[in-house]
């Protein structure tokens, strides 16, 4: 017999399985569009990082230089 305020297994999964109804899901072109949104900013994001890490290297490399 469970002690009073121990939750057996089932009930943890009732528990979880009623949160996931309490879940707002978002349907799937919605989910696509901010896939896409995330994937070209991170590209930019890379890209503009390389320019820069370019740039202080090769001055770095002509301060070294002098």
């Amino acid at each position: 017999m469970a002690k009073e305020g121990k939750k057996t297994m089932a009930d943890r999964f009732n528990a979880l399985k009623g949160e996931f109804q309490k879940v707002a899901w978002l349907d799937r072109n919605t989910v696509g569009r901010q896939t896409t949104a995330v994937v070209i900013v991170s590209v930019i994001v890379g890209i503009l990082i390389a320019v820069i890490d370019m740039f202080v290297k090769n001055g770095v490399d002509f301060l070294v230089k002098l």
